[in-house]
């Protein structure tokens, strides 16, 4: 029997998928002319293919060894995981030394994609995306390194909204590990991980995130959960305010600086109640922006003698931004926090809320007046509640060959 022409019927031509998928693209081609193709492609009329392009950050690395520790200054990444290490009873000096040597040398390598000494997944390593790795020092740490406490290394006082669960609080030695990939992120945590364990053993873990890398223009002040503009009128990198502010000049901890990290429980199914309004007035700032509600861009300078047409303040007494506000310029920190999202139980939406961390050179004069303010009348507390608290003292950086920590120690 002869054989049949796959492209035509006893009717006409047979239209073949083929044809269908080449006749579609002529058509679609012919739809770019007719309206324009860079709208077909939804780019900007006049922009290039390489403009939309997102550009890659896998091997942009931040450099380790300096005068100050990576991971304070740097532009906050978009992801981050805080932990807190239990030192073992058997530590003393000598190990401490051991240890800090040995994370130094691997967080040194990790940093600038190269593997860790016993890294059995090296391939995880080519892509450091601006990691970083920090580390601290809780008050034992420093004991048993037998040197000189900042006064100010211990435990927060207890705040009247304070609800702190043990699991949170405190800790021996901390590593805070940011990076703009997570894999990144979860493989360097692994690796220093096991650096640690023939010395002590993880307390908490506490993963954060911001916006994805490029998503968003770079600078924009990040969001938290309640869809605040969360950050504003931070301490500037750089700034002569932040020179003083944030670093120490003393001692072992010259160059070092304090770290505050404060897990803020942010009731999001109770905050889903309140209207627009009123979760503008709690904060003081408008959701659309971030302006001051006398203002009308989010780095405006907010005035609290504003009176409405009725005579009460238009940013009232109770809010959040005026009571974060202090007539002390000295009464300032350096905030670079991360959102938390956990799993939520029962009859929960979300088990979320915000990793406020903070940088200064002395929380008890710059944090504690803050947050003593805040405890006393911020409207916002309706909706958080801290439920975990821990000071550490960052050391400052160390150079090649040395190691952090090597002040303290060496």
């Amino acid at each position: 029997m002869p054989h049949a022409d796959q492209n035509h019927t006893p009717d006409g031509p047979r239209l073949s998928r083929r044809r269908l998928l080449f006749g579609g693209a002529v058509a679609g081609l012919g739809a770019a002319a007719a309206v324009g193709t860079d709208l077909v492609l939804n780019r900007p009329a006049g922009s290039s293919e390489a403009d939309t392009t997102p550009s890659l950050n896998g091997s942009e690395t931040v450099p380790f060894y300096g005068a100050h520790q990576a991971g304070i200054e740097t532009v906050p990444q978009a992801h981050a995981t805080f932990i807190g290490i239990d030192l073992n009873d058997d530590v003393d000096r000598e190990a401490l030394t051991r240890l800090m040597r040995l994370l130094t040398d691997d967080a040194g390598k990790l940093t600038q994609g190269a593997a860790a000494l016993a890294d059995s997944e090296p391939e995880l390593a080519v892509a450091p995306a601006r990691l970083t790795v920090t580390f601290g020092f809780g008050p034992r740490f420093v004991q048993l390194a037998g040197g000189s406490q900042p006064a100010w290394l211990a435990p927060l006082q207890s705040f009247g909204v304070d609800k702190l669960d043990r699991a949170w609080n405190d800790g021996d030695l901390l590593l805070q590990i940011a990076a703009d990939d997570p894999l990144t992120v979860a493989h360097t945590t692994r690796m220093l991980l096991k650096d640690v364990r023939s010395f002590g053993s993880v307390r908490w873990t506490q993963p954060g995130f911001r916006r994805a890398y490029a998503s968003e223009k770079a600078g924009t002040t990040m969001r938290n959960l309640f869809g605040q503009v969360d950050g504003t009128v931070n301490l500037e990198p750089g700034t002569a305010d932040f020179e003083k502010l944030v670093w120490a000049t003393r001692g072992w901890m010259a160059g070092g600086t304090s770290f505050v990290l404060r897990r803020i429980e942010m009731n999001l199914d109770k905050w889903d109640r309140l209207d627009r309004s009123g979760r503008e007035q709690s904060v003081g700032r408008t959701l659309s922006n971030g302006a001051p509600l006398t203002g009308s861009d989010e780095n405006d300078e907010p005035d609290f003698e504003a009176k409405t047409a009725i005579g009460f303040p238009v940013i009232a007494e109770f809010s959040h931004i005026r009571r974060a506000r202090s007539d002390n310029p000295d009464e300032r920190i350096y905030r670079r926090g991360y959102n938390y999202d956990g799993t939520p139980t029962g009859d929960q939406i979300s088990n979320s809320g915000l990793l406020f961390a903070s940088f200064q050179s002395d929380p008890v004069a710059q944090f504690v007046p803050i947050q003593q303010r805040l405890d006393d009348l911020d409207l916002l507390n309706e909706w958080i509640t801290p439920i975990g608290s821990a000071v550490f003292a960052i050391p400052p950086g160390c150079d090649e060959g040395g190691f952090i920590g090597d002040t303290l120690l060496a």
